[in-house]
């Protein structure tokens, strides 16, 4: 990478957190000057300050790497485009809305793409009053359970956390059509429309 191109955005991230060139170097224990050279492009960090330094500007360090600090494009926040991801190690969900990067016990995460549930994985839905009950007769077992159920309209988002050895039993209260996903260990992100 480019040293001016890297000393943009430390400079960029530093104004962005309010700070200044002696602040920055005080938390990473260097000189003032220091910054500033990289800041100027006439140097670029040791490889050894990159970690600290992508925590103390709050910027992941492959971003920084790359040079690359663009927004992502405005989606609108349309639940339907929802962006799902789901740690293979703890088993934590995020969603987004937009473009993101997440990662989750060191590792990088990819977006899961639901796909649409044979009938035969579908869970059983059955309108009771003014809510959706739902089950599902999916095997709960700790090696492979339904982790989560969520419904999903174009502005809502409403997610259950599910546990191994519990029956799956839910109320979602109806609110319109939407989408029902979930994401069992085995069959990965699923979903079925209601």
């Amino acid at each position: 990478m480019q040293a001016e191109k890297m000393g943009q955005i430390i400079r960029s991230l530093r104004k962005e957190k309010g700070m200044t060139q002696l602040q920055l170097a005080e938390q990473l224990g260097v000189s003032d000057k220091t910054i500033s050279k990289w800041e100027r492009g006439v140097g670029c960090p040791d490889v050894a300050w990159l970690p600290q330094l992508s925590e103390l500007l709050e910027v992941s360090l492959s971003q920084m790497l790359q040079g690359d600090l663009s927004p992502n494009e405005i989606s609108g926040g349309n639940m339907k485009k929802l962006s799902y991801f789901i740690c293979p190690t703890c088993g934590s969900l995020s969603f987004c809305t937009g473009g993101s990067q997440v990662s989750c016990c060191g590792r990088n995460l990819s977006a899961k793409v639901p796909q649409k549930a044979p009938p035969e994985a579908q869970l059983s839905v059955e309108h009771i009053e003014d809510e959706w009950y739902i089950t599902s007769t999916h095997p709960m077992k700790k090696e492979d359970h339904i982790s989560f159920v969520a419904f999903v309209t174009g502005e809502r988002l409403e997610v259950i956390k599910q546990y191994p050895e519990w029956n799956l039993q839910l109320r979602i209260p109806k609110k319109g059509h939407g989408k029902l996903v979930w994401y069992s260990h085995k069959l990965g992100l699923q979903y079925q429309m209601l």
